[in-house]
Formats: structure tokens, sequence, C-alpha cells
């Protein structure tokens, strides 16, 4: 009866959950979709302007332009144009120099890239370079780097809000709040990706295992606001994810795993000598598969909402009616990917954290019966030890 009761109230706490956080989500995006109209159709009567003077020259669209100019990293966070200039945050600019030392100031110094300060520009690339050609060292807060500790700062106070619950009123009390919609993601983590994959190890691994998967989600989800930062899908980001999978892999890894990976048993000495650089170049393999997957998907998703809404820029430039006559079409559709974004946010996390449980499973996994060698194996009582006065190839029922 009591486990009837643990599964009916589970099942209620999930119901809960799915109701109060679609509902966040359904005003979620109407706001996003909202914006993000509003900012397209800012930018449309931007770059229709004609200037109010002929020798103002009106500048083509550039989808390669807009496009790799917010998947892309900067060194201000760039929100949108208004009549032909960019509204933008200054980040701070931390550049130390052989012979001149530290130098801290804003962004905003270089005016958009046209103008050089304290021996500084900055390149078409977005790269701080110095004036008299001597390497630097780049140490500035960029729009990634800012998106990065955004999200840290919010999961710090959601996770000490939602704790400090637990704290005044224990783990007894039905969860309120906000805490009624971590709990279950908590539990679903849990029990369906670090109970099955790593056994009764699974809570050494927990905090790993949730600090991944919420910081991937919220960071997905801050990428798809209007202006947002394409964090995810940097490489270098994933590549940091994904280095640290792999330093947890190593170190847990045991003796079985170890033995399996430069020694395979029961595999004849001429198959070892092929099948062991197979191993070692798949255990390099999982890491570099965990980087390049999370990347693909973020940048792929962000190109295409791009590429839609630049459209009705690319029908505009060859007639007027046609670019507005595009905007519903465009609209849609960038809706329609923006809520399909908003599920690979959540699938692209559970996938980078369950595969990290399955590779960490596996270097933890212990020795199993039919790894002992066939020579060395006699048929044997289960409970007491005592070896069977039987052939080999005897059945013992």
């Amino acid at each position: 009866m009591s486990i009837f009761a643990e599964k009916v109230f589970f099942e209620y706490k999930w119901l809960t959950f799915a109701q109060n956080f679609s509902a966040v989500l359904i005003n979620c995006k109407r706001v996003f979709a909202a914006l993000f109209f509003v900012i397209a159709s800012f930018s449309a009567f931007a770059s229709s302007e004609s200037g109010h003077e002929e020798a103002v020259e009106k500048k083509e669209f550039n989808v390669k332009e807009l496009i790799f100019g917010h998947i892309g990293d900067a060194h201000d966070w760039h929100i949108f144009d208004w009549k032909g200039h960019p509204v933008s945050a200054p980040l701070p600019v931390i550049v130390y120099h052989p012979q001149n030392g530290l130098s801290v100031f804003s962004s905003a110094r270089f005016e958009h890239g046209h103008a050089e300060y304290n021996g500084y520009r900055l390149t078409e690339k977005n790269k701080i370079e110095s004036v008299d050609g001597v390497a630097t060292k780049d140490f500035s807060i960029t729009k990634n780097v800012a998106s990065m500790l955004l999200s840290v700062v919010i999961m710090l106070l959601l996770f000490l809000s939602v704790a400090s619950k637990y704290k005044k009123n224990g783990v007894m009390k039905a969860p309120s709040g906000f805490q009624n919609a971590l709990e279950p993601v908590i539990i679903f983590v849990r029990d369906e990706v670090a109970k099955p994959n790593l056994g009764n190890k699974y809570m050494r691994y927990m905090p790993l295992l949730l600090t991944v998967f919420f910081f991937i989600w919220v960071n997905n989800l801050l990428g798809l606001l209007p202006g947002g930062a394409n964090f995810t899908g940097n490489m270098a980001v994933t590549a940091a994810l994904a280095l640290i999978s792999f330093i947890v892999i190593l170190f847990s890894g045991n003796k079985h795993f170890w033995g399996h990976l430069f020694n395979p048993p029961g595999v004849p000495l001429g198959i070892k000598f092929l099948l062991v650089p197979i191993e070692i170049i798949s255990l390099f393999i999982k890491p570099i598969a965990l980087m390049i997957r999370l990347f693909a998907n973020i940048l792929a998703g962000h190109i295409i909402i791009l590429s839609v809404v630049s459209m009705i820029f690319i029908f505009g430039a060859l007639n007027q009616v046609a670019g507005w006559g595009f905007v519903p079409v465009s609209m849609a559709f960038s809706i329609f990917m923006f809520f399909l974004e908003l599920l690979v946010a959540a699938i692209q996390a559970f996938i980078f954290t369950n595969l990290t449980a399955v590779f960490i499973g596996q270097a933890i996994e212990e020795a199993h019966h039919h790894d002992i060698e066939h020579e060395d194996y006699h048929a044997h009582n289960p409970k007491t030890g005592q070896e069977y006065n039987v052939s080999d190839d005897t059945i013992v029922a």
C-alpha cells in the first residue's frame, strides 16, 4: 500500500509540476514572441530608412554579418539597431601588456571598433590587439562570459531559495512555489539518469549531474531571449563541459575498467593489438561526442531562427511590398522554431547529463562472472562456494 501511495504521490507531483511549468512556459513564449516581433519590426523599419540626405548612403542588409554577429562572442552586449546605430551594453575590457601592464576600461571606449584607446583597438573579428603589435593577453568579460555569470547568479538565487525552504520546513512538508517545480526535475534526474546508470554509487555523482543539467538548461533558455548570448552554441564552452566529464570518467575508472581497456579478457593476443588501440580511441571519442552534439544542436537552432527572420529583409530588399508580405510567414515559422527550441533546450541538457552518467557508469562498473576465463571457472554452489564434482560442460540446475 505504501508503494502504491508513493507512486500516486509522485504522479501527482509530476502533474502539478507540468501544469505550473506549462503555464510559465506559455507566458514566457508569448512575451518572447512579442519581444522578438517588436525587435524584428524595429530592425525592418531601421533598414527601410533611406536617409535624410542624399549624402547618407543606404547600407545593404548583410545576412552573414547578422547571423555571425549573433552567434559569435563580442566585447559588448548588442541588443538591437536603431536608425542604423547599434544599441548595446558595454562590458569590462581587461588586457595585459608585457610593457604597459594591466589595463582595465569599458568597451565603449572603442566606439564599436571605430576608435583606439590606451594603445588598443578592436579588430573586425572582435579581437583586441595592441597598436604597437606586441602580443597581449585578453582577460575581458565578453558577452559569453557575462551570460555565464548571469546564469550562475540565477541558479544560485533559485537553489538557495529552495534550499532555505527545505531547511525551514523540512522534507516532510509539501513543497510550494518554485520548490514544487524544481523538486520533480531533481527526482527525474535521480531516478531516470543517476540510478539506472550508476547503481548504488549514484549519490556520489548527483551534485555533478544536477549542476551540469541545470547549467546547460538555464544557459540554453537564456540564449533564446531576444539579444541573448549563444553561450552553449560556442565550441569552447561545450569543450570545457566535456573536459570536466572526461576528467571525472578517468578518475572514476576502477581496475576492471582499465583492465578491459588495455587487456581485454578472453581475446586472442593477435586481436588485442587491434582492439586495444580502438578502445583507447573510443575513450577520447566520448568527450568529443558530448562536445559536438551540444554545440551543433544549439548553434543550428540559432542559425535557423535568424535565417528565417532574415528572409523578411531579403525579400524587402527586392521589393518593399514583398518584404512586408513575407512577415507573417517568417514570423509564424520563427515562433514555431522558438517553441521547438524551448523543447530542444531541455532535451540537450538531458542528453548531455545522461551520456555523462552512462560513461561514468561504464568506468565504475564492477567485474561480472563472464569476465572470468573459461579454463579457470568451475561449476559451484553460488551460496556456499562448494565446487560440484562434474565436468565443465555439464549443466547444473
